[in-house]
């Protein structure tokens, strides 16, 4: 079993659709990541009536990472529906994610995303933000620790 099974199997034991309330729905789009020590962990998605407050499954897979270890760099990561990401669009993380990830540490440029499950075709964040904004920040801060 590879990695990427590991983390598809983790991710899709969260899928299970449901109402949490008249206003929210949860576990339709799940997620699992590797983090730099090889820990693996889950996230889903959160939906309400107001998008503001949506939790994207990849974000609360991050933030459940670095809360329960104080990591903040990840290998790799799969997210999904209904079913393993299959080379059309189902497994890249939305713009929101994508962001979040980046800033979060600026070696996530090296992450990995699932593309294509069955072929193993993956993508970097790197290539999902070329041009990013931020690595000036990046640059002055580490100019301000020096």
């Amino acid at each position: 079993m590879d990695i990427w099974e590991k983390l598809y199997l983790k991710a899709k034991a969260e899928y299970h659709p449901e109402d949490v309330s008249p206003f929210i729905y949860a576990h339709n789009v799940v997620c699992a990541l590797e983090s730099a020590n090889g820990d693996i962990y889950t996230g889903f998605c959160v939906e309400s009536c107001s998008g503001v407050l949506d939790l994207c499954a990849e974000r609360v897979a991050a933030l459940n990472m670095y809360q329960q270890s104080g990591q903040t760099v990840i290998k790799r990561l799969i997210a999904f529906r209904d079913q393993a990401p299959a080379d059309h669009g189902s497994g890249m993380p939305c713009g929101a994610c994508r962001e979040f990830l980046m800033q979060l540490d600026e070696r996530n440029k090296d992450l990995q995303f699932m593309v294509d499950y069955e072929s193993r075709k993956i993508t970097t964040l790197n290539d999902l933000l070329p041009n990013w904004w931020g690595w000036d920040r990046y640059a002055a801060a580490k100019q301000g620790q020096d």
